[in-house]
């Protein structure tokens, strides 16, 4: 069965979607129903398709005429597609036991989430945080769901809604946060937040500075932690504990049950360093196959397993303190190694967000012949802002202040977007495979995107700029 529409609204606009729908149909050779829900004046992708209106008028269906059958614990549940970061995604498997056991655990105990409360997370249906959201009815939480731009039509628009519903827990990225800091919005000076309990963060890096603002323009009392996890396993590594302080830009713990660890190049557990995240001991909800692979597995156990043998690679750095706090410092692959010293990413762009004018930035490193490495900065500015000296100083004066010299990069170029993810996750590692030359349809999914032209700077770049590849 397929279930589909024709298009979709955001920020105010109308998106007509029937010809990727064509294109599925004549590709699904398997399908016996479609089902679909009419958007403005789109047609149905076939005429044999079901109105979703019509069937929702029809007679009603009893509880009892609904059958179950029990199926074994890996019993495949849903495939979950990687967001495109670090390239062409994976289709990864998830089993009904495992995601079954890890939301409970998620959800009831690390977020201390109970049966009446009303839980919004800002996310598409292509990211994981949609699963955590709906397996949110598991335990007898109310989900609040939005379609749309979340700045439209007015920047606070998920703070109406939020103090509307009364929600409890509120969940979104340090991108959506940034937009917030950026616009000059505070939600308490306007909408009655006394519902809210916490709220959770999630996609990306948090800078203690993303955390001071929730709790400067939001509310005062009020849980906030971070989350890691991945659509790997569809649930969290790290994230918040209701018995723990918190402290800005950290995550409280290790989620229950998970045995992540800082390994070091020699394979080493390590403290206070920054080294690979692993995971040493199964979790329930690791895949169960990545849909299309061989029957030994080989693509599953490559991405996982391939540096160390039996021990989870999750491709994050990682830290984690004396106290069992800790910090995912960005995507390990996407590493600056400068003289032989590894770099996140996450350090660099805590560092600008101290510089009104850099909306946003991307930077990478890129290993050349002989030895040799170019690591260029790309910067969105404010609007009507254009990089000069002044601007360029300042970011470099910063870097070597707060980190060291190795931080400060070879060029640093104005570009209007940068690549993201539709989940707000920078595009490192396609945009270092464009500047290296790797065509862009090996080299991204554009379809994961926010904003496919976006990399068109970077095309161009790599196509005018090369030189720094001889």
């Amino acid at each position: 069965m397929f279930i589909c529409t024709g298009g979709y609204r955001y920020g105010g606009k109308d998106y007509d979607r029937s010809g990727e729908l064509t294109q599925i149909v004549k590709e699904l050779d398997c399908l016996e129903h479609i089902v679909y829900l009419p958007f403005r004046d789109v047609p149905a992708p076939a005429d044999s398709a079901l109105n979703w209106h019509d069937l929702l008028s029809g007679p009603e269906v009893a509880a009892a005429d609904f059958e179950f059958t029990t199926g074994p614990f890996g019993m495949p549940l849903w495939i979950l597609f990687s967001s495109g970061t670090t390239g062409l995604p994976k289709a990864i498997t998830h089993s009904h036991g495992g995601i079954l056991l890890e939301q409970l655990k998620l959800q009831r105990l690390n977020m201390d989430m109970r049966p009446g409360d009303v839980l919004f997370f800002y996310t598409t249906t292509g990211w994981m945080m949609w699963n955590f959201l709906v397996s949110s009815l598991l335990i007898g939480i109310k989900p609040l769901l939005y379609d749309g731009n979340p700045g439209y039509p007015e920047p606070d628009a998920l703070w109406r809604m939020a103090a509307e519903a009364g929600v409890t827990m509120f969940g979104g990225s340090p991108a959506y946060a940034d937009m917030l800091a950026k616009r000059g919005v505070v939600p308490k000076d306007k909408y009655d937040l006394s519902s809210l309990r916490s709220v959770m963060l999630a996609g990306s890096p948090v800078s203690p500075e993303c955390a001071a603002w929730f709790l400067r323009n939001v509310k005062r009392d009020l849980w906030l932690h971070v989350g890691s996890g991945g659509t790997d396993v569809c649930t969290g590594f790290t994230g918040g504990s209701p018995t723990l302080p918190v402290y800005a830009g950290e995550h409280q713990h290790r989620n229950l049950g998970v045995a992540a660890y800082a390994f070091n190049d020699a394979g080493e557990k390590v403290v206070n360093e920054v080294g690979e995240m692993v995971i040493t001991q199964p979790m329930p909800s690791m895949p169960v196959k990545f849909w299309g692979d061989d029957e030994n597995r080989t693509r599953y156990k490559a991405t996982y397993f391939d540096e160390v043998p039996g021990v989870w690679r999750q491709g994050d750095f990682f830290k984690v303190n004396d106290r069992g706090g800790c910090f995912v410092l960005g995507r390990s692959d996407a590493t600056l190694n400068r003289f032989g010293v590894r770099i996140g990413t996450a350090e660099i762009y805590t560092v600008l967000e101290g510089i009104p004018e850099v909306d946003d930035a991307i930077v990478v490193n890129l290993d050349l012949p002989g030895g040799q490495f170019f690591m260029p900065m790309f910067v969105k500015l404010a609007d009507g802002v254009t990089l000069d000296e002044r601007i360029t100083d300042e970011i470099e004066t910063r870097l070597r202040r707060e980190y060291t010299p190795r931080h400060i990069p070879d060029k640093i170029i104005q570009v209007p977007a940068i690549p993201t993810t539709l989940t707000g996750k920078k595009l490192e590692v396609p945009v270092r495979k464009i500047l290296l030359g790797t065509p862009l349809e090996k080299a991204a999914n554009t379809s994961a995107m926010a904003d496919p032209s976006s990399l068109d700077a970077f095309l161009d770049y790599a196509r005018t700029q090369h030189d720094y590849l001889t």
